[in-house]
Parts: structure tokens; sequence; C-alpha cells
């Protein structure tokens, strides 16, 4: 069986064991093969012998459901796993109104370093903000995964019954030999990951409402809709986010501000003739996805072309904000904040330095904090290394301009 990368992939898989190895000594992908490879067949030798094979997808009646009968048959099923789940709980005030499980970090085998993107960057964002004094660990919330009733609220039967095939998963995840590994090493080593994620992305809704705002240190996986994954997006976090929210926070217009480099035609698909979803997307058109269709359901198209500096962008980003304003009231914002714009960014292709990102990152909350609009931020793309310093140095810019607000937990006195 022939395997062939993804585009995206293909094209920067050669910048890639550069990019690893500026700030570790990570080795080199053809060395790295031949060990991984090894590893690889131990594992698969080990899942045999304790009996843990998950069976590939089958040709069940499901795959041939209509796309509506599979994702619950209607808004009332939809209402009644949303009410149902587990997702949302209440999250005590001595908790910090951000989002973050260890188990965010993929790492099985050294796979993680054959896709450019940096997946062990949510934690090292974390440490960066505890080693600073900003945020102490035991403030941290941890959320729950995502189970399959909660997927279903947005995602079909088939859908997620096609990710039992390691096949299917490595091409969503644009890592050609996870195609390879037994389907339970898959879903305990990439998928259990991603749907912890979604349910720190859901959470971060209810949060925002209580708080005013907050922040899953994860999530963003704006390539996903509920039928398709794609570009490292496997489940559709940012609409399962909006869909628990429209019922279970009294929320009926939501304003998503996608400023990650790539278009998140995810997104604009599923809320595609949604009037209660506004869509402001700012992204580089020279690059992935090229889905010209989604395009199309975008509210406030704001394209920047490849080489686009700090202050032509921010000058971009101010007007729209301000054409955001008058178009649109929204009770809830989710923001995108990818950091695939950092000017060295191999897939972004953009310019934008990490002071201009802070900046970025502030205008969104002025904008959102001054119209007192609950904000949720999902630090979504980002393939460089310093993308988590650059993440934890806005996050921190944002509590010394006190957009955000941590001080209190860290005061808390325990009696």
């Amino acid at each position: 069986m022939s395997i062939v990368p993804h585009p995206r992939t293909f094209a920067t898989c050669q910048s890639l064991a550069p990019i690893q190895n500026n700030v570790s000594t990570s080795p080199p992908i053809k060395s790295f093969a031949t060990l991984f490879f090894c590893k690889l067949r131990q594992s698969i030798t080990n899942a045999f012998a304790g009996g843990e094979m998950a069976t590939e997808s089958s040709s069940s009646g499901d795959s041939a459901r209509t796309a509506e009968s599979e994702n619950g048959g209607g808004g009332s099923a939809r209402r009644s796993r949303v009410l149902s789940s587990k997702l949302y709980f209440d999250v005590h005030t001595s908790k910090a109104p951000l989002i973050y499980s260890s188990s965010y970090d993929i790492s099985f085998l050294g796979i993680e370093k054959l896709h450019p993107f940096d997946s062990s960057k949510w934690g090292r964002i974390c440490r960066f903000l505890i080693a600073e004094g900003l945020l102490d660990k035991k403030h941290i919330v941890e959320p729950v995964e995502a189970k399959r009733e909660d997927l279903l609220v947005v995602h079909s039967e088939s859908y997620l019954e096609s990710l039992k095939s390691s096949l299917n998963v490595s091409t969503i995840v644009e890592v050609p030999p996870v195609a390879l590994l037994p389907n339970c090493l898959v879903d305990k080593y990439v998928l259990y990951p991603f749907r912890k994620q979604v349910g720190g992305t859901v959470l971060a809704a209810k949060l925002a409402k209580e708080r005013g705002w907050a922040i899953n240190v994860g999530g963003g996986f704006h390539h996903c809709s509920a039928e398709k994954g794609g570009g490292f997006c496997v489940y559709a976090d940012i609409s399962l986010c909006i869909h628990f929210a429209f019922t279970r926070l009294t929320i009926s217009r939501v304003m998503i501000i996608d400023l990650d480099a790539h278009q998140g035609n995810g997104h604009e698909v599923d809320f595609s003739d949604d009037k209660r979803v506004y869509i402001l997307d700012m992204y580089n058109p020279d690059i992935y996805p090229f889905d010209y269709e989604a395009r199309r359901y975008i509210n406030q198209k704001v394209e920047v072309a490849s080489g686009t500096a700090t202050d032509e962008y921010l000058s971009k980003l101010d007007g729209a904000l301000k054409v955001a304003a008058d178009s649109f009231d929204p009770e809830l914002i989710i923001y995108n904040a990818g950091t695939d714009i950092l000017d060295g960014d191999p897939l972004g292709r953009l310019k934008i330095s990490p002071d201009g990102i802070a900046t970025r990152d502030e205008k969104v909350f002025v904008f959102a904090r001054g119209r007192g609009i609950p904000l949720v931020m999902l630090t979504s793309g980002g393939y460089m290394k310093s993308s988590a310093r650059v993440i934890a140095d806005s996050i921190i810019n944002l509590s010394k301009k006190s957009l955000i607000n941590m001080e209190s937990v860290q005061n808390i006195v325990t009696t």
C-alpha cells in the first residue's frame, strides 16, 4: 500500500528537521524513521499479545444514513445530547478560567515529530506561565474527555466510524505512518488527546459566560466540519462549543474571530446557513486549505497575502474589528488565535512579530471586554517551537493590561 503525504506536509517535510533541530536535539526524519519503525513493530506485537486490538471500521448500516439522521435526527436529539452531557461542570472560584490537561500533549514513539505542528506546545505554554509566576498549577482547570454522545451533537455516526480506520486518521492528521498503527493505539495516543481538547473548548464557553473570559490552552480545530476532518483537525470543537452554548447558556448570537493564518473552512461549512453565527476570518489565501466553497460562507473575509508584515496586518485587523462591531451584536465570541502568522512559520507565510501577536490578542480582548461580551480564546495553529513562548508572553501581556485577571486565585488564603 502506498501512502501519499498530505500536500502541505509534503511541501514542508524538508524544513521539518531544521525546525525541530533549532530548539532540540531531535534526529532528522530519515534516521528517526528507522528507530520509529523498530519501536512500532514492538508496540504492535504488544498490542496483539494483550488482546487490545481495535476493529477497523465496518460497512455497517450507519454509513448509509443521511447526515441529519446520523447526527441525531434533528434538533431534539441534539438538545437531548447536550443536556445530558458531562462536558459542562461547575468550576470552583479558586480556579482560573484557563483550561489545560497534560493529556493534550501528543507523544508516542516520536511520531509527533513527523508533522511540523508542535504537539507539546500546550504543556509548554502552561509551564512558561507557571515559571513566570502568573499561574499556579493547582488553579488550572482540567476538562473531561468529549465522549461519543458529545461528538454526535455535531458529527455523524459515519464520520466517527471512519476514525476507526487508522488510514483515515493518518490522512486527517497528515502523518502517513499513523496508517500503520493498530487503531487502539491511534485512539489512545492521537484521538484521545484531541477529545480532551474538545472538552476544554466546550467548557470554555461556560467559564467565559461566568467569568467574562476563558482560555483553552489548546483546541481551535477549525479545519474540521461535521462530516470531514483535515489539516491536523479531527473533531469540530468550535462547532461543538457553539451548539452547547446555544442550548445550555441561552445564547443566540455568536461571533467567530478566526485569526489563524489558515482559512477556517470547517466551522464555515458547519454554519453556512446559520444566521446566529457571524464569521470574521482573516487568513492567507495563498495557503491550505484553498476551500473556495467555504469562503462563500464567511460573513467578513479579510485576506492577507504571503509576506504581510506586522504594521499592515494590525491595521487591517483594526478595520475589520470596526466593521464587525457595526455588523453584528454577539453574546459570545470564539477567538481562534493561531500563531502560525508568526514571522518564520513555514506554513503561515506571514511576517508578524512576537510583539505583533501580543498586540493582536490585546486588540481582540479589548474589543470583547470593552463591550462586555464573553470571550473564548483557543490557541489553534502554530508551527514553530517558539509559538509556545509567544503565546505565554501574550497571555502575560493580557494580564498586565488587566484584560484578564488571575491574581485573585493566586492570593487565596487557605485556612
